[in-house]
């Protein structure tokens, strides 16, 4: 046998080796998904009540408040690819990712608190501190979550242990969102006793202790791998990452439609109990049991291997848009309204987790690719840009809509047109943005079916460079 032959059969031994070792422990699983449990705990407040807290507590025109939530959005939007560039010019003896969540976690944390806090301000100068805080606090929030993306594929390189760290995360994340939606409304009253304001700042300010407790555990119990061999790599070699990575602009694409579709329907849920069934409890009610989607993303590694990632993707669309029309055509009926939120919730929570998991795969895809591994500037732009973008755009979409039909929080009974907006906002426009998305992944087939290849053509690659540096 020859010495190249020799040598392959050596790297391949080792690359085996590799990823047969490189398994990531349950506990770090679960503190992982501490992180996002904190996110979510603070941030689902600001994607669910937000539109709502402007209109109705701090006393902006919907027009206006949806007018700012768009350039909050796109400002931060520009700023994930930043965050990117700045996770893959990071080192640190905590690795690229990890030290964020030590840097973040506090001015997360105090924005947030800051954003709910309404100074006795008027004009001109009430617009700017709603303006300035919201875009404060979604800087800090894209700083805080691009390495919750980032990190993963450093924490292990077993796609198993990927997808089953990403599904803890994503439920654990579901239960920060589920305490946000939920009691927020009713801890801000109690606390508030009859004053809104004070209520909001109060809820919101515990809310922000707990999450700054929870990412402070997180960043304690990571470890990033092969830390003394990661190198700092130039802004253009970031962005060579992304030439010919498809597999990558396909997943953009279709989570920056997702989250413009879920956006759009988070928007709007307030009014649409508030106003269209006349029941406000209602509101903490539906978002209480979404909560119900834990389901969905646990079964997720289940529906994996019988389905595979695009399949999955596009199973759990398609139950979202099936929810989404169910509660349409129950119209007054909560209980056959309820029955279709928990569709739609079950799918949309589950799509959610297959794109985090899946952003991860074109990391791999675009070392493979170009051999530059640009974690922060893919999974940013893949999972935070397209939180931030969407968001932006799908509050905006539901504000202008609503503002176009003559909603106006002044107002304690809405004409018939402005009710229409309301419900067209909640039920069809997510519809009609969750299908475009479905269409999309559909033709992200081709590049699951190349991972395997990938996989172990990087894993020799890794065991031949160790074998070199030991050498």
């Amino acid at each position: 046998m020859s010495s190249n032959a020799q040598q392959s059969d050596h790297n391949v031994a080792a690359a085996q080796a590799l990823l047969k070792n490189d398994r990531l422990p349950f506990h770090r699983k679960v503190t992982y998904g501490f992180t996002d449990m904190a996110g979510n705990l603070l941030y689902c407040i600001v994607g669910s009540y937000m539109l709502y807290f402007f209109t109705n507590v701090f006393g902006l025109g919907v027009g206006t408040a949806g007018s700012l939530l768009l350039l909050g959005r796109v400002i931060d939007a520009i700023g994930a690819p930043v965050m990117g560039v700045l996770v893959d010019h990071t080192h640190s003896k905590y690795g690229k990712s990890r030290p964020w969540f030590l840097w973040m976690a506090l001015p997360f944390s105090i924005f947030i608190w800051l954003l709910f806090t309404t100074p006795a301000l008027s004009g001109t100068a009430k617009i700017v501190y709603a303006g300035g805080m919201y875009i404060l606090a979604e800087l800090a929030y894209t700083a805080m979550s691009t390495p919750i993306t980032s990190v993963l594929p450093n924490l292990t390189s077993n796609s198993d242990d990927r997808m089953s760290a990403n599904s803890i995360r994503l439920v654990l994340g579901n239960v920060g969102n589920f305490f946000a939606v939920t009691f927020i409304m009713p801890l801000a009253s109690a606390v508030g006793k009859g004053n809104d304001q004070r209520g909001w700042s109060i809820a919101v300010g515990i809310y922000a202790v707990i999450a700054f407790i929870l990412l402070m555990i997180g960043f304690l119990d990571m470890r990033e791998k092969n830390i003394e061999s990661d190198e700092i790599i130039t802004i253009k070699e970031s962005f060579k990452a992304t030439k010919g990575n498809w597999p990558w602009m396909l997943i953009v694409a279709a989570n920056l439609i997702y989250w413009t579709a879920y956006s759009a329907r988070n928007a709007a849920l307030p009014y649409y109990f508030q106003y269209n069934l006349d029941n406000k409890a209602l509101i903490s009610f539906f978002n209480g049991f979404s909560i119900i989607q834990i389901i969905g993303m646990a079964s997720v590694p289940f529906f994996v291997k019988f389905m595979h990632k695009w399949g999955t993707t596009v199973f759990m669309l398609a139950l979202t848009m099936v929810g989404q029309i169910w509660m349409g055509l129950a119209g007054g009926n909560v209980t056959s309204a309820l029955i279709g939120w928990i569709l739609a919730c079950i799918g949309s929570g589950s799509a959610c987790t297959m794109f985090f998991a899946m952003v991860g795969d074109t990391v791999d895809f675009g070392e493979w690719k170009s051999g530059i591994r640009a974690n922060g500037l893919l999974t940013a732009m893949g999972a935070s840009f397209c939180i931030q973008m969407g968001a932006g755009i799908g509050s905006f979409i539901a504000a202008k809509i609503m503002a176009a039909f003559g909603f106006s929080a002044a107002k304690a009974t809405q004409s018939a047109g402005s009710l229409s907006s309301i419900s067209f906002t909640f039920i069809w426009v997510p519809v009609i943005i969750y299908a475009i998305s479905l269409i999309i992944m559909v033709f992200y087939r081709k590049w699951e079916h190349h991972e395997p290849v990938v996989t172990e053509d990087l894993a020799e690659r890794h065991a031949q460079a160790k074998e070199s540096a030991t050498d």
